[in-house]
């Protein structure tokens, strides 16, 4: 196996456990907040835990689906185009797409850096800085997933392979 595909399932199995982890961090949180609610003793921190969990595993889980390229897309469009239109309009795609995670990896670092000393407001030892850290982070992940499947892109693209269309 080369260097390249050991990487490639590494960083699947990565994002994988991390999506799982946060998914069950996420159901604790919910099913703990639902029963101390139910008993009639609310926890203060429950609902902003359980909306910084789901920004962290929506942006975690959306690099998992760039990797296994599992985003909506219309494949039938750019298979019907000839390779010499096709080349061209995938290359920018691709452009587009990372542009635009990197464009907002900078931007969430800039961010980061607006947020320093604000904490939430139900447990005020953690800082909003940790809890909107998932932006910058998982826009390079997204972007570290883009750049993983470009090879396979490239290979449809100009026709080595065939293009993977789900229906």
């Amino acid at each position: 196996m080369t260097a390249y595909k050991s990487f490639y399932k590494f960083y699947g199995r990565l994002l994988e456990y991390i999506t799982i982890i946060l998914m069950v961090g996420l159901l604790t949180v919910v099913v703990l907040g639902f029963t101390y609610r139910w008993s009639g003793n609310s926890l203060s921190w429950y609902d902003e835990v359980a909306s910084v969990m789901l920004c962290w595993l929506t942006y975690y889980s959306a690099a998992l689906g760039a990797l296994k390229r599992a985003h909506i897309g219309i494949p039938s469009i750019i298979v019907a185009v000839k390779p010499v239109i096709r080349v061209p309009l995938v290359i920018f795609g691709e452009i587009i797409v990372i542009g635009f995670f990197v464009v907002l990896a900078w931007m969430g670092i800039r961010v980061l850096g607006a947020l320093e000393g604000q904490t939430l407001v139900s447990l005020p030892g953690i800082s909003l800085q940790i809890t909107q850290s998932v932006i910058p982070i998982g826009a390079v992940l997204f972007v570290i997933a883009e750049l993983l499947n470009l090879p396979e892109i490239w290979k449809e693209a100009t026709g080595q392979v065939e293009m993977k269309i789900q229906h």
